[in-house]
């Protein structure tokens, strides 16, 4: 994959470390530049996640799960929707938070963490 400023979408349970996002971060992206973070509302504040973004000095952008079951994925999941009430979180948020790019990195799941991500300014 080649270096690129990445919007990352990220799906994770209350409580998940920054250890453990930060480790899934950087298995599925490698050393790529991250831009922003993106992820469901209720999952904005989550204290690993606020870590993961201010070691990395990127915003978190978030939203609620009406808006994101209204994107269009390519992976969506029923435990999920069963979960938050939409079908996806990482590739939806990805996809809103760099204004309807393509996904670059279809959902991966690592220990727990879901990571999606679209390039910034990337083809629709």
């Amino acid at each position: 994959m080649p270096t690129a400023e990445l919007v990352v979408g990220i799906g994770l349970r209350p409580g998940t470390s920054a250890d453990r996002i930060y480790a899934a971060l950087r298995e599925v992206l490698c050393d790529n530049t991250i831009g922003c973070l993106a992820t469901l509302d209720r999952r904005a504040g989550e204290p690993g996640l606020r870590a993961v973004a201010a070691e990395l000095g990127v915003p978190i952008k978030s939203y609620s799960a009406a808006v994101l079951a209204a994107v269009d994925v390519p992976n969506p999941g029923s435990r999920t929707f069963a979960a938050v009430a939409t079908s996806s979180v990482a590739e939806a948020a990805a996809v809103l938070a760099a204004d309807g790019a393509a996904l670059l990195v279809p959902k991966r799941i690592v220990r727990g963490v879901v990571i999606a991500a679209t390039r910034l300014g990337g083809p629709r």
